[in-house]
């Protein structure tokens, strides 16, 4: 199929990106990377009248420390997150997370910003937001303002972001020494969507682990964060007893949906297995 005819205009800067918004209403989407808003144009799942290309908009490009902050622009692409130092340094999981993205050539065009605001519950980056506890900057008309990640996502594929507003930017606390990571999804081939994935951080002393973010994507109409998990492990010594426990509390608190292909029974057992391993792997 090939998409409706519309217009189509690339604005150079935010203030026009924004106004060009406002005038076109409910007919306007705006366009980055484009990998999944191509796909539902050709499908004819989306007919806007106007096309606004923001890749032009050097106010969401970047990456770069701001303060005690690491912050990731709208328009910053997967690969780029995947190669970059910064993100290395302070704030290794989403280094992790990155190679998980499809392939190659999606998260070279692929942008951090189109996935958040798309709020697909089986992709990578919104669950890792909420792990990392970020803040979404968002523009419209009224000026700029700010919702961490635990507030942004509401439901399937629906965000807090209003039909005349822009996420300009993403900023995340930077890691410290003692933080420790685990990010996996378990999928039937590479570059599938994950029947289930989780993405995890905590600070490490000995073998305590405390400030616990343990979030599960693909599972649910959102990332859902474990938080009576969280609660268990918080400050307390890791032994087979606790993780037990802990492995139990997850499936318990978090009510799985069954997909196309997977059980919702299948998700709630990966769920377990998911925060066991990932349990282990940062106590080890």
């Amino acid at each position: 199929m090939k998409s409706a005819a519309f217009d189509y205009v690339k604005p150079k800067a935010l203030q026009e990106a924004l106004a060009l918004l406002e005038q076109g209403g409910d007919d306007a989407r705006l366009i980055a990377g484009g990998q999944t808003l191509l796909a539902t144009l050709n499908m004819r799942l989306s007919e806007p009248t106007v096309l606004i290309d923001i890749s032009d908009v050097a106010e969401l490009k970047g990456i770069s420390v701001v303060g005690n902050s690491l912050r990731i622009g709208a328009l910053v692409t997967h690969t780029e997150i995947e190669d970059s130092e910064l993100v290395a340094m302070h704030a290794p999981l989403l280094r992790a997370a990155a190679p998980h993205i499809a392939h190659r050539a999606i998260r070279n065009l692929g942008t951090w910003g189109g996935s958040l605001a798309y709020g697909d519950p089986a992709a990578e980056w919104p669950a890792c937001s909420l792990t990392l506890r970020a803040t979404m900057i968002i523009h419209g008309p009224s000026g700029e303002r700010r919702i961490s990640a635990k507030d942004f996502f509401i439901d399937l594929y629906t965000t807090s972001l209003e039909p005349d507003e822009i996420l300009v930017a993403t900023e995340i606390p930077l890691a410290s020494k003692q933080e420790v990571f685990y990010f996996h999804e378990l999928a039937r081939r590479h570059g599938d969507y994950a029947v289930a994935g989780l993405a995890a951080v905590a600070q490490k002393q000995g073998d305590v682990l405390t400030n616990c973010a343990f979030t599960f994507f693909s599972v649910g109409a959102t990332p859902v964060m474990a938080t009576k998990a969280q609660d268990m492990v918080n400050g307390q010594k890791l032994n087979d007893e606790l993780l037990a426990q802990a492995v139990a509390a997850a499936r318990n608190e978090i009510e799985a949906i069954a997909d196309i292909t997977n059980s919702a029974e299948a998700k709630q057992h990966l769920i377990g297995v998911l925060l066991e391993r990932g349990l282990k792997h940062m106590a080890a």
